[in-house]
């Protein structure tokens, strides 16, 4: 067989990733290994900044319905609150995390999928490839055991933290395993004290508890249990961690997943090789705090599936545009790796004099606006930028615009339709419409109105500023798209 993108892994940055190139009409085949998607919850935490780009294919109207709007977090000491940050004053139409099973994430992005005329293959394993420079040569497994051939422009690797993908390719997946282990049980939680739109995370001096909303009474709980040996939990030693670390009166019953687990730290340098790509936990995988780590992985699909359109499409500058995928995201995920690696370590703090200075500080900053508002920011990762983008144009420092890479605020979304396109905005006159001629391939048929911050703003297909100009300087932006054009 033959297709222009073969995505291996059908979790939900593969699926988002055959949606998106399948919204901008680009033939894709997606596998994955096992006889049917997920039944477990895994993931919870669709997050502010990932619902405004599944906003754009019309997933995220699917899948707020699904699951449960959650308006603040709580840091808390026994049944005294150390800190709460909510999430109703950030700058998006989101104003909430949604916590939704990844089991009805997969279900719901594998419907939309097949609602555009893709199903996934099942029982279909990758077993190895062949880069040629002008194609790729996949080997695929089938159930029977029968190895077919896919011939493919190019391979996505969406195929998780053990990618069979990325052992192909030879990448090394550097990092680290944080020492202590966890467990986590999906139950039914009653007596707990704090509303169920909101997630409380109880810090105490022999560890952590955290309780994250699935549905109405039901709860992922996690804990540390520091250099125990990883098992599977009984209900009995979560219940015991839960009285000694939590509030009193709560009561665990019921569970459908108790697990143990460990922590990894870990990335690959770079996400591309020749015409294989890695994206999600394949090229990176985090601590689980902050619930940063599918909601990466999305953002990587989104980011890779324009650019791959606008080559296919358009047949453009394919190497700057395809090698800014790498820099743009391999920085974002080493951001992310910091930053969650950095609050796990912050509630696994042992030392009973750190501890209490840690709760002193932590209760003093989250009384401060400023404070709570940038953190919302960061967590729902609406302060996800590329500053250092290859992508990125002039900016007129005389404008009060965003800088080139940083996220616009919007309420319609940018790069909705069938085809990768950047947005102008500005006054529209003769100048104007002659650009948007000229480069009617890769920008939209309308000049929008201008931002408050006058001037001229181009915005690439995933909301991101891409130039600045000041008002009539045309010059600076056809240069700008002849660049991402042609070279």
């Amino acid at each position: 067989m033959s297709t222009t993108v073969l995505i291996v892994g059908a979790g939900p940055v593969g699926l988002t990733m055959a949606i998106e190139l399948t919204r901008y009409k680009i033939p894709v085949r997606i596998i994955d290994a096992a006889p049917k998607r997920t039944e477990k919850s895994k993931a919870l935490a669709v997050w502010s900044r990932t619902l405004e780009l599944l906003d754009r294919s019309g997933c995220a109207e699917k899948l707020v319905p699904a699951g449960l709007k959650t308006r603040a977090a709580r840091i808390m000491d026994g049944k005294d609150t150390l800190a709460r940050l909510p999430f109703d004053a950030i700058p998006s139409q989101f104003q909430y995390v949604l916590m939704i099973p990844q089991s009805e994430t997969e279900r719901v992005l594998e419907e939309h999928l097949a609602s555009l005329g893709v199903t996934v293959d099942r029982n279909v394993a990758f077993v190895g490839l062949n880069d040629s420079g002008s194609e790729v040569t996949a080997n695929l497994r089938h159930a029977d055991g029968r190895i077919e051939e896919e011939r493919a422009s190019w391979l996505l690797g969406c195929d998780g933290a053990h990618s069979a993908v990325r052992h192909q390719l030879g990448l090394q997946f550097d990092g680290e395993t944080i020492s202590s282990n966890f467990v986590l049980a999906d139950i039914h939680v009653s007596g707990l004290e704090v509303p169920n739109n909101e997630f409380p995370i109880f810090w105490h001096r022999h560890g952590i508890v955290a309780f994250f909303p699935i549905s109405r009474g039901r709860y992922r709980v996690i804990a540390d249990i520091g250099q125990t040996p990883r098992h599977d939990p009984t209900i009995e030693e979560v219940q015991a961690i839960v009285d000694e670390r939590a509030a009193p009166g709560i009561k665990l019953s019921d569970a459908n997943w108790l697990a143990g687990f460990g922590v990894n730290e870990r990335m690959v340098k770079d996400f591309r090789k020749g015409r294989v790509f890695l994206a999600g936990d394949a090229a990176h995988i985090h601590s689980p705090a902050g619930g940063q780590g599918m909601n990466t992985g999305i953002q990587d699909a989104v980011n890779l599936a324009w650019k791959l359109a606008f080559v296919e499409k358009d047949g453009g500058n394919s190497e700057r545009l395809l090698d800014s995928y790498s820099a743009e995201r391999s920085a974002n995920a080493a951001q992310v790796l910091k930053d969650s690696g950095y609050m796990l370590r912050i509630g696994l703090v042992a030392n009973p004099i750190a501890q209490s200075a840690r709760n002193f500080v932590l209760h003093h900053l989250f009384g401060l606006t400023a404070v709570q508002h940038t953190a919302a920011e960061r967590l729902s990762e609406l302060l996800v930028g590329y500053p250092d983008s290859p992508l990125n144009g002039e900016m007129n420092k005389e404008l009060k615009l965003p800088r080139p890479g940083q996220r616009i605020e919007h309420d319609f979304p940018y790069g909705a339709g069938n085809s990768p396109r950047f947005a102008i905005h500005a006054h529209e006159d003769g100048e104007a419409k002659a650009l948007v001629q000229r480069h009617a391939e890769i920008v939209e048929t309308e000049v929008r109105a201008p931002l408050a911050g006058g001037g001229i703003c181009v915005v690439r297909p995933d909301g991101y500023v891409a130039t600045t100009a000041r008002a009539g300087d045309w010059k600076t932006i056809g240069d700008y798209l002849a660049g991402v054009q042609h070279g």
